[in-house]
């Protein structure tokens, strides 16, 4: 009897050895990026991480940015284009390093301008559910590390974002403070366990007043700030995938999307609205990876886009300066 119990235990061991191996191995659990708060820009990821998820590799540098570590002047001979924006500039979990917006336009453009610059860098302060307000504080703290060109890219749900905050950090599942013991125990909280609230919240997202108006006048002070810096400005915003066809946006987002392009218009911004784009394309959804985030086919699609309307203003600042 005493050696049969010692052959389960030890066959219930081993089985859990070999479950905990594979959650780490084939999944990255067990070692999630994790995230710290910030009094201004409400969360960051944490610097300095490197995991694994479910194949795909994630690189966090010094800066919070998705992407490897930098100098922080470029050399003047250098391109450097700072990207901002939230989990569709960052690509989350499903987007290997080499496959984010920022990655694919680094390499096209150090493609299409090789001859004129020694090394092309694209730049990408991003996090989950950012919005232009969490983004205005980034670079209000680090700067736009002399970056010639910056791109905010926000989606349709941005216009509506709520102020900076640090309550998720270590309480809301997708924003941990620290790795857990066993890859068995994250996948325990994050899959099994149900979600407790986080009360303090709910005065966060009830924000009074005009939402819309006070994250454009963040995007107004994102470019007040480039322009300080002698950089280009490019906003740029994604459409959700129930917007796409028809019946299209509501009509709350009709009317926000029309104060947007009225704003953008006044305040003089270069702005790409992709979803017109997207609706003269041949399936648009085949461009998402869900309802809001894009996969491997939007990222290249939207990264083609900014990179032409880079160089376009980029031409049209020469000619300015030269005419």
């Amino acid at each position: 009897m005493k050696m049969a119990l010692i052959v389960i235990s030890a066959v219930v061991v081993g089985l859990f050895v070999v479950v905990e191996i594979g959650l780490r191995s084939l999944f990255g659990f067990g070692n999630p990026l994790i995230y710290i708060g910030d009094e201004q820009i409400g969360y960051l990821l944490a610097p300095n991480q490197r995991t694994r998820r479910f194949g795909n590799c994630i690189e966090i540098n010094e800066y919070s940015m998705r992407g490897s570590p930098i100098k922080n002047i470029p050399a003047p001979s250098d391109l450097r284009v700072f990207l901002l924006g939230d989990s569709i500039a960052n690509g989350g979990w499903w987007t290997d390093q080499t496959n984010t917006i920022s990655s694919l336009m680094m390499r096209s453009l150090a493609s299409s301008t090789n001859s004129n610059y020694q090394e092309v860098e694209v730049l990408n302060a991003s996090a989950n559910s950012w919005g232009p307000r969490n983004e205005l504080a980034y670079l209000e703290k680090f700067g736009n590390f002399n970056a010639q060109a910056v791109v905010l890219l926000i989606n349709t749900d941005d216009l509506f974002a709520t102020p900076p905050t640090s309550l998720p950090v270590g309480r809301d599942r997708n924003y941990p403070d620290r790795k857990p013991l066993l890859a068995l125990m994250e996948v325990w909280q994050r899959y099994i366990l149900k979600q407790k609230p986080i009360p303090e919240l709910q005065a966060v997202q009830n924000e009074p007043g005009d939402r819309v108006g006070i994250n454009l006048e963040a995007i107004a002070k994102i470019q007040a700030l480039t322009r300080q810096s002698n950089s280009q400005f490019l906003l740029v915003m994604t459409p959700l995938l129930r917007e796409i066809g028809e019946p299209g946006p509501r009509d709350y987002e009709i009317k926000a999307r029309q104060r947007l392009s009225d704003f953008t218009k006044t305040q003089q911004i270069n702005y790409i609205d992709f979803l017109p784009i997207f609706n003269s394309t041949t399936n648009p959804q085949g461009l998402f990876h869900d309802h809001i985030h894009l996969n491997l086919q939007g990222n290249k699609f939207v990264s083609e886009f900014i990179e032409r309307s880079l160089l376009e203003i980029s031409r049209s600042a020469q000619l300015k300066l030269t005419g």
